[in-house]
């Protein structure tokens, strides 16, 4: 058991601290954002993967009642593999930590849930106020696309049940026809994504762990690259001219896109859109894609192989 925590230990060290700043870095993810939040995830998904599975085996050593239940099923020879009857005060110090974390992460997630629940909530009471329902027997015109009546030229896409896309009667003035196309399939391209969870995941773990390289970098990139991603689908229909153009005309006055948006990174997806880059060769998105989904089977083969070895 010993060497199955060091193991999980040493490769969530490495997903959690170099893997992410290598990660920053590279210039390949402004190619293909899609790629790279794929790869995001799946370093989020090796790190958690060996914390909870490093605080099953611990627990399994430091509670007999979770080691009949964990271990019921496997012969005897499989629970010997695992020498949890050795087990040492550090690793009972780890589990306690691995405990509270966990308790942490599902608190900053629920956290994360209530407060995107709260302020959806209190979006939609606005938006009742600005454009409230037709009175009854007259056709019900809302439907999924909702125009406001305001100067201010804004477009956004509001998640929920049902989800609401958004246009103020100055965006539809400022923008030709093919601009005001680009901009809501923009924002059309983070629903079918639903970029919205991965924000709040991101943002959950960023909150709760800060000093965590991983999960700081992850909330960053997630928050860039999925507006790079949602340019890609709407220059991909529209062009990436009028996209730009879009962007431009939507936001010279104030210089963002959205709440989540900053200058700079206005700037950078204005200047990727006028100036495009080839996509990552197919072969290199797969080969990308591949080793990443394998990447998380790291823990579960660490966990699994002195009962697979003891089988065998």
């Amino acid at each position: 058991m010993t060497v199955c925590l060091l193991l999980l230990s040493a490769v969530a060290l490495a997903a959690a601290v170099p893997v992410p700043r290598v990660l920053t870095r590279a210039a390949w993810p402004d190619r293909d954002p899609v790629v790279a939040l794929w790869v995001w995830q799946c370093l989020v998904a090796t790190v958690l993967l060996c914390c909870l599975a490093a605080l099953v085996l611990g627990t399994a050593a430091v509670f007999h009642t979770v080691r009949d239940r964990v271990f019921a099923p496997a012969p005897p020879a499989v629970t010997a593999a695992y020498d949890l009857s050795a087990a040492s005060p550090w690793a009972a110090g780890l589990t306690l930590l691995l405990a509270c974390g966990a308790g942490w992460t599902t608190a900053m997630l629920a956290r994360e849930l209530f407060e995107a629940r709260r302020r959806r909530g209190q979006a939609r009471a606005h938006l009742r106020e600005r454009a409230p329902d037709l009175p009854a027997g007259l056709p019900a015109s809302r439907g999924p696309l909702l125009v406001l009546e305001d100067e201010y030229p804004d477009a956004w896409w509001m998640p929920g049940s049902p989800p609401q896309l958004i246009v103020t009667t100055g965006a539809l003035h400022r923008l030709t026809d093919h601009q005001l196309d680009a901009v809501l399939t923009h924002e059309r391209g983070h629903a079918r994504a639903r970029h919205d969870w991965l924000l709040h995941l991101s943002t959950a773990l960023a909150t709760g762990f800060p000093r965590v390289p991983l999960f700081a970098h992850f909330c960053d990139q997630t928050h860039r690259l999925v507006e790079l991603s949602a340019d890609d689908t709407a220059s991909r229909r529209c062009g990436h001219l009028t996209t730009a153009l879009a962007l431009i005309e939507l936001n010279q006055h104030r210089g963002v896109l959205s709440c989540a948006s900053t200058h700079r990174l206005l700037g950078e997806r204005v200047d990727r859109l006028l100036e495009p880059q080839p996509r990552l060769h197919p072969r290199h998105r797969a080969l990308t894609t591949t080793v990443a989904a394998l990447v998380p089977l790291l823990p579960l083969l660490i966990t699994f192989a002195p009962g697979l070895t003891a089988l065998s």
